[in-house]
């Protein structure tokens, strides 16, 4: 199964492809866009080597992956959907990791919360997820508050091995799931 082209009122999702890495650059190239992840801006070398490995992500998983958002034809961020990759996240069948990042002009737009509730609809109605999760910093009340904002639930804090830690990254990452059944219920 290829990813699939999405749609809500305002976004159209569609899966991240090479025409769309000038994005990831200007996207990662803004320090308060990457302050809650890696506290810098990042190289075009850096991008480049993350696009490949976020392409690679729609082929660890049927139908999950990345998706360029688009908002009359303007891009606007990026989603994800991806099976999880360490072992304390839990099993990688029926369950995925959510996130999202937007290039900073359309912050405080409503997209965020707006591209993810897609995801979610779509993992659990077209892929027949069972749970999907997200994380962030727990200083990043943005993002915790989009989690909030389509659902999801905190069910933990755990501190991460940072190599050069990030302002904050003393109070820990927090993780924040929503299980279809939850998902069903809040329709």
């Amino acid at each position: 199964m290829s990813q699939a082209t999405l749609r809500t009122d305002r976004i159209e999702l569609v899966p991240l492809s090479d025409e769309h890495l000038e994005h990831e650059i200007e996207l990662d190239a803004d320090p308060e866009v990457m302050r809650y992840l890696s506290g810098r801006a990042r190289t075009r070398e850096e991008v480049e080597a993350l696009h490949r490995l976020r392409l690679a992500a729609a082929e660890r998983a049927p139908g999950l992956g990345f998706w360029a958002g688009l908002v009359d034809g303007w891009f606007v961020g990026w989603w994800i959907l991806e099976p999880p990759t360490r072992a304390d996240q839990g099993p990688v069948e029926g369950q995925a990791e959510l996130g999202y990042r937007l290039l900073r002009r359309y912050w405080r737009q409503g997209l965020a919360s707006e591209g993810a509730r897609e995801l979610l609809r779509h993992g659990f109605e077209d892929l027949g997820l069972t749970r999907v999760f997200a994380e962030t910093m727990a200083v990043n009340t943005a993002s915790r508050a989009t989690m909030n904002a389509i659902g999801m639930r905190y069910v933990r804090t755990f501190h991460a091995d940072w190599e050069e830690p990030l302002p904050g990254s003393d109070l820990g990452e927090v993780e924040y799931a929503i299980t279809r059944a939850q998902w069903l219920a809040s329709r």
